[in-house]
């Protein structure tokens, strides 16, 4: 425990931390969404079990942490005129979580704009330990990602810069904590305000629908994809990040100009010759 007597320990803290929180945001949005579909008294239920699913899974991951990089070794190859690929375990699971994400979030879109009435009976057949199957399922795929990330960031080796392989430990199994209890915290306003604005809903599920396709990209680069003789690489999810938060920006925006106007005219309505002019 003596690492946490030096600076550079609560410093790498602090940054995974902060990592696993954003790297989180997208399975908040998306526990979100599913757990609106569920009766009001199970939502915090499911909200609750999904993320506690989350931390359980990345812990595990992280004792696993051996059995993580030996999936990057190579399962198969393929080796044809226009596709050639090394497909590791790895790459399969990004790969499978990326396509399921896609058909979700396209799904859901497709629920979203469908009438009152057939929404209604899309619903019926969700049940709790339905929304928190599919939570399970893909809080896999966001657990390797969480975990690469940790791992990258955090040296598990005795080196003058590293905090050996019992600190290292340590360090990622705080962070992951930290960062999933801050998460259930806000989870439930997160989730009022999503349910609460449609447009948010459907702003969240292009979210997920341009995770999925990093997803794909990340597992294709993984996997060493060249399609025509073109390598495919991963999208910087500094890019990706960047776009969901100037869009969100400007959805606030156009949130709080639309609260203007209503105030606006809500006020003009009470005013006396406006009142006048409805009764005559």
């Amino acid at each position: 425990m003596e690492i946490f007597l030096q600076f550079n320990t609560w410093i790498a803290l602090l940054t995974l931390t902060f990592l696993e929180i954003v790297l989180g945001i997208d399975n908040i949005v998306f526990i979100s969404i599913i757990s609106s579909k569920l009766k009001e008294k199970d939502q915090p239920k499911a909200r609750n079990i999904g993320l506690i699913l989350a931390m359980a899974f990345r812990i595990i991951l992280l004792f696993g942490i051996t059995w993580v990089l030996k999936l990057q070794d190579a399962l198969f190859y393929i080796d044809t005129s226009w596709l050639k690929a090394g497909v590791t375990g790895q790459s399969i699971i990004i790969i499978g979580g990326g396509i399921f994400l896609l058909y979700k979030s396209v799904s859901e879109i497709h629920h979203k704009l469908e009438s009152e009435e057939e929404g209604e009976k899309s619903n019926k057949g969700n049940t709790l330990t339905k929304a928190i199957t599919q939570i399970a399922v893909l809080n896999v795929v966001f657990s390797f990602d969480s975990i690469l990330t940790a791992i990258g960031l955090v040296s598990l080796e005795n080196t003058p810069v590293g905090f050996g392989y019992v600190g290292g430990m340590s360090i990622m199994i705080i962070a992951v904590i930290i960062s999933i209890l801050i998460m259930m915290l806000f989870a439930g306003p997160v989730s009022k305000f999503v349910n609460e604005h449609p447009t948010i809903q459907i702003l969240g599920l292009s979210f997920l629908i341009l995770i999925g396709v990093m997803l794909l990209a990340e597992g294709s680069h993984l996997a060493g994809f060249v399609l025509f003789g073109n390598a495919v690489h991963s999208i910087p999810k500094g890019y990706l990040y960047f776009a969901i938060f100037f869009s969100l920006f400007v959805e606030f925006l156009n949130l709080k100009m639309k609260k203007s106007k209503k105030t606006v005219h809500l006020y003009n309505s009470t005013l006396p010759e406006n009142k006048n002019n409805s009764k005559n």
